[in-house]
């Protein structure tokens, strides 16, 4: 990644010391090069993880109302519907 200073943007954080050290212990152990490149990486992961929780979330409220909306005000049958009904209804009475 090629990034120029001006499309970075600066984080800072104060924590407590015992905190810094237990995080760079979990950084150390987890093959990380520094705590920077651990904090990067598990924020990026749990944000990505945040997002596609919600995300799907949204899509599955989205996805309730769409279905709500289709039972409560349905659409009339199309042709191409009916015609269906029709061959289904033929085969069912030609079976018996």
């Amino acid at each position: 990644m090629n990034t120029t200073a001006a499309e970075q943007a600066r984080f800072d954080a104060r924590l407590p010391k015992e905190q810094k050290q237990f995080f760079e212990k979990a950084a150390y152990l987890g093959g990380y090069r520094n705590l920077t490149d651990f904090v990067f990486r598990v924020v990026q992961d749990k944000a990505k993880e945040i997002i596609k929780e919600k995300e799907q979330i949204i899509a599955s409220e989205r996805d309730s109302q769409i279905f709500f909306d289709a039972i409560t005000n349905p659409q009339k049958p199309s042709e191409t519907l009916k015609n269906a009904l029709d061959d289904y209804n033929s085969f069912i009475a030609n079976s018996k």
